[in-house]
């Protein structure tokens, strides 16, 4: 996916979350974030939206904190977000393409950075609200899913950060059946080394060369693999052990 598709889908998705906040009401709980209510989910993405402008629109150069959450309620949070949301879509709509900020893993700009990241933030955190609205989840178009799967394999959990981690070396495939997208992930004791590519379906009870894989479309991959809906939406075939590791290790702070 562009830059422009990126800006394209954070806009709508951001009307999307907006719109099932609304309904759902600020006070709602949020299922697929337990310790949260609708208010939480709205003041911290909008935080995290006001911090990605700053760095578009402001050049840092270096990581700066975000800013406070807003200390807002109901009408007032909902308009500050979708404020903030659309001055985020604004900036990057309207940045240089060689803007230089910081960013915190690779990608070919800093402005394909951002509005790939705040369109995956946006995304998930739409299924978040529409948890908390209950009801059907809107589509996730395979394009976006399939990418929002390797920024968390190849960005998220090829960080120092990660959690990914086993003592014994294993190998995990996560496969796309609609796009064809695979990726091999390299499991060890340090961050976890993924490799794209692309292929037919495999047999795994034939397959040595990986111990565990997942397998499904990409939209329920993408969902799975950011842990918003479970894990048992895919195909699970190997050690079940690599599937327990992913939901106990694989929350991305």
């Amino acid at each position: 996916m562009d830059i422009a598709e990126h800006i394209n889908t954070l806009a709508e998705e951001g009307r999307l979350l907006a719109e099932a906040a609304t309904e759902a009401g600020t006070g709602a709980p949020v299922p697929t974030c337990p310790d949260w209510q609708v208010r939480d989910l709205l003041r911290h993405t909008a935080m995290v939206h006001a911090w990605a402008t700053a760095f578009v629109t402001e050049g840092h150069t270096t990581y700066v904190p975000g800013p406070a959450e807003p200390d807002l309620d109901g009408p007032e949070l909902l308009d500050r977000f979708r404020a903030g949301h659309r001055r985020l879509v604004d900036a990057l709509s309207g940045a240089s393409p060689d803007v230089r900020c910081w960013t915190f893993f690779a990608a070919p700009s800093p402005l394909a950075f951002w509005a790939r990241r705040q369109a995956h933030e946006t995304a998930v955190h739409r299924v978040d609200a529409e948890s908390a609205r209950g009801g059907a989840l809107s589509p996730v178009a395979a394009a976006h899913a399939a990418d929002g799967v390797d920024e968390l394999l190849c960005g998220f959990h090829a960080r120092p950060k990660t959690r990914l981690r086993t003592e014994v070396p294993r190998t995990l495939r996560v496969r796309a059946t609609d796009t064809g997208a695979v990726w091999t992930v390299e499991l060890s004791a340090d961050p976890p080394r993924t490799v794209r590519g692309t292929g037919a379906p495999t047999d795994h009870a034939t397959d040595h060369s990986v111990d565990c894989e997942f397998s499904g479309t990409a939209r329920d991959l993408y969902l799975s693999l950011w842990n918003r809906i479970p894990l048992t939406a895919l195909t699970v075939t190997g050690d079940p052990a690599l599937a327990r590791l992913w939901h106990e290790k694989s929350a991305v702070n």
